[in-house]
């Protein structure tokens, strides 16, 4: 399915086959593409740029679809990469975290961190956070595959021994 390009957002560098290759939504999947353009937030001539997942619902392009500025769909990733590090070390504690210190981790980022924690806030915290570690490692081949090629790209990129 071609990704439209009279929208707003402007798709310079696109993935048209990403429903067949969507993890466990594949040959159901709603995302039709991903694609690296002009953000829909810009006026012609500005550099703006942005990542869209562009979801169909089978009859036209869905207003779900999600536009995300680069820094923030890699911030995501480093988000999704620190949570999966602190998963594989929650064996370690009674409750897959410690109570006393919820703090993961603090990624230094732009003279700042972003401090990554378990939602203690969450009054299924108990419950839920032995599903999101049981999902994790259900999807660990999945999820492992991505690893893998992103940590290779970003080798081959420069970043990384």
């Amino acid at each position: 399915m071609k990704i439209p390009t009279n929208l707003k957002h402007k798709p310079v560098i696109i993935a048209e086959n990403y429903g067949e290759i969507d993890g466990r939504y594949v040959g159901k999947s709603d995302v039709q593409g991903l694609s690296l353009g002009l953000a829909q937030w810009n006026d012609r001539g500005k550099q703006d740029i942005s990542a869209k997942i562009w979801r169909y619902t089978g009859e036209k392009w869905s207003r779900q679809s999600e536009e995300m500025p680069l820094h923030r769909v890699l911030d995501l990733a480093i988000f999704v990469c620190r949570a999966e590090q602190h998963f594989r070390e929650s064996y370690r504690y009674e409750k897959l975290y410690d109570p006393e210190n919820p703090i993961i981790d603090r990624v230094g980022l732009q003279g700042d961190a972003m401090t990554v924690e378990v939602c203690k806030d969450n009054d299924y915290l108990d419950e839920d956070i032995q599903t999101v570690r049981q999902a994790l490692a259900d999807d660990s081949e999945l999820l492992g595959e991505r690893f893998a090629v992103l940590a290779r790209l970003l080798k081959e990129l420069g970043y990384g021994a």
